[in-house]
């Protein structure tokens, strides 16, 4: 593709130097792949500047730089140079001209939120699937194009933009119509979403999350509300109305809804919004209710459990059944089918007469939810015949990312000293900071909960050990809840990942517990020699 074509694409350029009109072979943010015939995009970073590898690029064969500001003097040679307002901005127009433009031939679908996300986009996906359509997701657990199943890379919610627009060309040369993307306030900061020319866009909620990086609520929340407004520039699609679907539960509802859309829906537990239940049943295996909205009330039952999937599945409804008129009959077909999500609430069962469950929950909000879902099972167990001869407990088993938000680790402690009768504080991710400081902090907010160390809670750092801690303190009807992994497949210590798999780590430990064949505990360098 010529670069002048790539170009066209831009939103803006402030200057330019060179007239050449190149063909270009790639584009990359990386010098290091960079090859000759190249456009090399110079983007600036947390930690690392792109423009200071523009000499690379170029030594390595660049035939254009595209960058916030240009080299000076400029480099002799060929090359042709392109000033841009915002380099990420830049990077996501010109991998979506150099794929075609894919989201311009999907009806797309984002979904953000701090908690909930990766449910509800693939309750959407499953609903879509259930009406005959053929949708692609991309979310946490990976990108779904019909049936494979791609790993988008470790701790990543969100592609950065030329991998996006690669899946994105992917499901539109398969023919796919519809695409369901699971996006971050990161992501949408940093323009990875940008061009994705969103149709519907769906929060889940806008709790206490990334304030590391984004400093404030407020900015947090102004970042989730880009997704929202970048439905009154994308690309119209005919027959597709621009709409926002909100959570009038969720305190971030009005400002969202201040937010001019041609379209808006909410969704609420309580009467009043657009999309509502009533007569929810929860029981130990799942949750039935009726979903009402406008000229529509069907019955609906999922495996899923937990207020909060009621939630989750009433924007899936609004955002299906609401913004694109999918029939309320493949809306309860698709929720019933999707019997799980990796790593949310994923019971690990090798026959131990307790319950043990692998949770995502990494906030202060998503664990409340996980342990007040957690507490809600127990007691359904406990009115049932099956009711162990001593009080059913919850123990609680997590940790604190290091280099992340340093305010949820207290409040996250503080909420399990609540709602758990026991809990273990352990590794997740503890990157470049002292894992011990980062378990001080947790047991700060434990200790001013009335948590007594030793007694209600525990500090064990190997995340290995920790789960065996908590299954050999298990007694029958117990419920083990390890939550913060969830699906992922990595630990950071350092700067280094480690191969690490909640749901492998508790298999082993139940192994061991029970004597019965099972996968070996994997090993980080907290484990004992």
């Amino acid at each position: 593709m010529r670069l002048s074509e790539l170009l066209a694409a831009l939103p803006a350029i402030t200057a330019r130097a060179g007239d050449a009109d190149p063909e270009i072979t790639l584009i990359t943010a990386d010098s290091r792949q960079a090859a000759p015939g190249a456009l090399f995009v110079a983007a600036r970073g947390g930690t690392v500047d792109g423009h200071r590898f523009i000499p690379e690029a170029l030594a390595r064969g660049a035939a254009a730089v595209v960058g916030e500001a240009l080299p000076s003097p400029l480099p002799p040679g060929p090359s042709t140079f392109v000033q841009v307002p915002h380099s990420r901005e830049a990077l996501a127009w010109l991998a979506a001209a150099w794929h075609g433009f894919p989201a311009r031939r999907l009806v797309m679908i984002g979904v953000t939120g701090t908690d909930g996300k990766t449910t509800t986009a693939t309750l959407i996906h499953s609903i879509l699937t259930a009406a005959g359509l053929k949708a692609g997701l991309i979310s946490t657990v990976g990108a779904v194009i019909g049936d494979e199943v791609l790993d988008t890379g470790f701790h990543v919610t969100t592609p950065d933009a030329p991998d996006l627009q690669g899946y994105l060309a992917r499901m539109a040369a398969a023919g796919f119509t519809h695409g369901v993307l699971e996006v971050t306030s990161h992501g949408l900061h940093q323009h990875r979403a940008t061009a994705c020319e969103f149709d519907v866009a769906v929060v889940t909620n806008i709790t206490h999350e990334h304030l590391d990086y984004h400093k404030t609520y407020a900015d947090y929340r102004a970042a989730k509300a880009r997704l929202f407004q970048s439905l009154t520039t994308a690309a119209r699609k005919p027959g597709v109305p621009k709409t926002g679907v909100l959570n009038a539960d969720d305190s971030s509802f009005p400002y969202l809804a201040s937010l001019r859309t041609e379209k808006t829906l909410s969704y609420s537990l309580k009467p009043g919004a657009s999309f509502t239940a009533h007569d929810i049943r929860f029981e130990p295996d799942g949750v039935g209710f009726t979903a009402a909205g406008p000229g529509v009330e069907f019955p609906v039952t999922t495996p899923l459990v937990g207020a909060f999937n009621v939630s989750n599945c009433l924007a899936a409804i609004a955002a299906t059944v609401g913004a694109l008129g999918v029939p309320p009959e493949a809306a309860r077909r698709g929720i019933a089918a999707l019997t799980g999500v990796p790593g949310r609430m994923e019971r690990i069962d090798l026959g131990q007469p307790f319950t043990a469950i692998v949770d995502f929950a990494h906030t202060p909000n998503a664990l409340r939810r996980a342990l007040e879902t957690a507490r809600a099972m127990m007691a359904s167990a406990e009115r049932s015949l099956n009711a162990p001869a001593k009080p059913a407990r919850v123990i609680a088993v997590f940790g604190s990312a290091g280099l992340r938000d340093v305010e949820k680790r207290r409040l996250m402690a503080e909420t399990s000293a609540e709602l758990a009768d026991l809990t273990v504080l352990t590794a997740e991710d503890p990157r470049t900071e002292r894992l011990d400081d980062i378990l001080e902090m947790m047991a700060f907010g434990a200790r001013g909960k009335g948590g007594v160390e030793g007694e209600t809670f525990f500090r064990v750092p190997d995340r290995g050990e920790a789960l065996r801690l908590a299954c050999r303190l298990a007694r029958p009807g117990d419920i083990v809840l390890v939550c913060g992994k969830g699906h992922e497949q990595s630990m950071c210590f350092g700067v280094t990942e480690h191969a690490w798999d909640d749901r492998t780590a508790l298999r082993a430990a139940l192994a061991e517990l029970l004597g019965v064949p099972g996968p070996e505990m994997p090993r980080l360098p907290t484990a004992a020699n």
